[in-house]
Order: C-alpha cells, then structure tokens, then sequence
C-alpha cells in the first residue's frame, strides 16, 4: 500500500524546522517507523518536515560530566562511536542489537524514542543510564526524566510542535558493569522482552543497581523493586535469581501473537538474571 500525499520540506535551519513544526507539520527523522506507518495509512501526515541533514540535531560530544546526543545520530553512528564504547558501553551494546545494518544505518535515536514504541531497545537502556530528555518547540524548551517522557505504547509527553532534540547521558566513572539482552522477533528484530543493567559494587557488597526493562508492558520501565532487592548484597547466584524474580510482578504484561503474556513475563525473569550476571561479570 501506498502513503497519501503530503507536502515534504528539508529545511535548512533548526529555526526553519520548529516554525514549520509549531504550524502543523511533522517531524521526520529516519523514517523507519513513521513510513511503514504511512503506507499502512495508520499515519496520514499532511506535512513532513525533514530533520536528518540538520547538523544542530546530528551530534555526540561530551560536556559537564555528561554524554550529550543529538536526536538525529543514528542507531550506528552511536554503536560504532568510541567514546560512548569508553564513556557508556551499555548505549553502543543497545544500538548493536538494533534490527539489521540498514535500520541501524537510517534510523535515529531521537526517532526510535519519540515513536515509543513497547518493543524498542533504546528505552530499556534509557531507563538504566537513568538518562534525560531535552524537547524543544519554536518558543519553548524543556528536559525531561525517561520515567516522565514515556507514557504508554506509542505515546510520550511530547506536545504538537515539540521534538526531542537530545538525550543526555550522565556519565559514570565508578566500578560500574552493565548488559543488555534481549529475546528478538526473528524477522523485525524488535525486543519480545529486552532488559538493560547497570551494576556497582563496592567492598564486595552491590551498592547500586538500574533495570530496564522493555518489551513486557505498553511502555519501557525500571524495575525498583528488583533493584532494591539486589543492594547490599553479594551478587550471588541466588542473589540475582531472587531479584531477578520480581522485575515482572506486578506488570500489566502484552499479549500478542509473537508471545504470551505468561511467557513475556518468564522471559522477564530469565534475562533480568543473565544481563546482571554478565552486568557484575564486567566490573572493571
């Protein structure tokens, strides 16, 4: 099937493209999620407004302690970029395990995050790096939590004329060890269930621990009460197993043709205990 006809611009400014934003149109980044939905007509845009050759958008430097990425760097650009494999290995492992060679090469973070969609791998991450949102419109710019951004399946707290220009990353120079896995749909690559850690220890004991996880419910979230669980312990095999248990409880769990919501929910706990046990297993 065919999209509708819409007006394309690519502006040359930032400036350009908010003004074309606030008076109705829509952003368009690498487009790997926003055209497959045009030509299926579950998205009808009257007016697309191009923001992949924006240089203000398409960056990634580090300044005050932080990771600074512009919404327009795509999945391998931050995959194949060395300083988030020293500053942030967890992001460039996400990326990696995005679809194939040519949705990483097309498509954007700054896209895969504002589409929101539940089987996304960014927002597992996100939630662990405990990472911020900066959304900007032609009058107004504002930063947001990963917990405040994501709302529900499909759905952020970005407003009509707002885009996420960048996310921030706040950078961690601790003994700290971190993981992503998940369990993929052969064909599209999408997380049936993805989860992301972030583990410190100190003194043999683990004084801080994050948990993403993605894929399960309508929108991405941290496990609190596994990550709890875990602090001051030893990191044990059975240590990890009892946390590992509840990442799950409590989760309004999807359904669908891919996986059960049992079987998300098992899922869940198998790889919430792998990637903490390859998270500790990375301690420098």
């Amino acid at each position: 099937m065919f999209a509708q006809k819409f007006e394309y611009t690519a502006p040359k400014t930032l400036d350009e493209a908010l003004h074309l934003l606030a008076n109705g149109a829509k952003p368009l980044a690498g487009g790997m999620s926003l055209i497959p939905m045009m030509k299926l007509r579950l998205a009808a845009p009257e007016h697309l407004v191009d923001l992949r050759a924006l240089k203000d958008l398409n960056y990634i430097r580090e300044a005050g302690g932080q990771l600074h990425i512009g919404a327009t760097a795509s999945h391998y650009d931050i995959e194949s970029s060395a300083l988030l494999r020293q500053k942030c290995p967890l992001l460039t492992e996400t990326a990696a395990a995005i679809g194939d060679v040519q949705v990483r090469n097309l498509g954007t973070i700054g896209g895969s995050v504002a589409h929101a969609d539940p089987a996304a791998d960014y927002p597992a991450a996100l939630q662990a790096l405990e990472a911020k949102f900066v959304l900007r419109s032609e009058k107004s710019e504002r930063t947001l939590s990963a917990a405040d951004l994501f709302v529900d399946a499909l759905t952020t707290a970005l407003q009509p004329g707002e885009i996420l220009s960048e996310v921030i990353v706040p950078i961690d120079d601790t003994r700290t060890g971190t993981s992503y896995l998940k369990m993929a749909q052969p064909a599209s690559g999408f997380a049936i269930v993805g989860v992301a850690a972030r583990v410190r220890q100190n003194a043999g004991k683990i004084s801080f621990v994050r948990i993403g996880v993605t894929g399960l419910s309508n929108r991405a979230y941290r496990a609190t009460a596994a990550e709890k669980a875990l602090e001051g312990k030893t990191g044990s095999a059975a240590d990890i197993q009892s946390a590992a248990a509840l990442v799950a409880r409590g989760v309004d769990a999807n359904s669908d043709l891919h996986a059960s919501a049992d079987y998300r929910k098992h899922l869940a706990v198998v790889h919430a205990a792998r990637a903490l046990k390859t998270a500790l297993s990375r301690i420098a």
